[in-house]
């Protein structure tokens, strides 16, 4: 199973690419996996600011719906539109093309919660 090393991770399998105060989310290929062929990707709340763990949107697979929690506080500034087109791009690139959102990080000290790659791996049984 892929898990990249440069990447930090949450409870509820989505994944957090830090570049500064700019964190790019998506969700694992873990999670992807156990939805199954994603249908539609719902993301309402750009240019809000959220709390982390609020809820930011769902993705719709072909069995279920699933909410995507935040994992950092922070205002979300885009959204993957290309996912509006192309939802699978989740399925076939879930750690590429299949982000979902970007956000601006409102509080560093959250990075700490975090999961690194091995304790993500824990949680999964990889």
């Amino acid at each position: 199973m892929n898990i990249p090393e440069n990447l930090k991770y949450t409870k509820d399998h989505e994944w957090i690419l830090i570049e500064g105060d700019i964190a790019t989310i998506g969700i694992t290929t873990f999670a992807q996996g156990e939805l199954g062929d994603i249908v539609y990707v719902d993301v309402e709340t750009v240019d809000e600011t959220l709390d982390i763990e609020e809820v930011f949107g769902s993705v719709e697979a072909v069995k279920t719906v699933s909410d995507l929690f935040m994992p950092l506080s922070g205002e979300i500034i885009e959204f993957n539109e290309a996912l509006e087109d192309a939802p699978e791009n989740i399925n076939t690139d879930s750690y590429g093309e299949g982000w979902i959102i970007k956000i601006k990080i409102s509080d560093s000290n959250q990075l700490d919660n975090l999961l690194d790659a091995t304790a993500y791996k824990e949680i999964i049984g990889a």
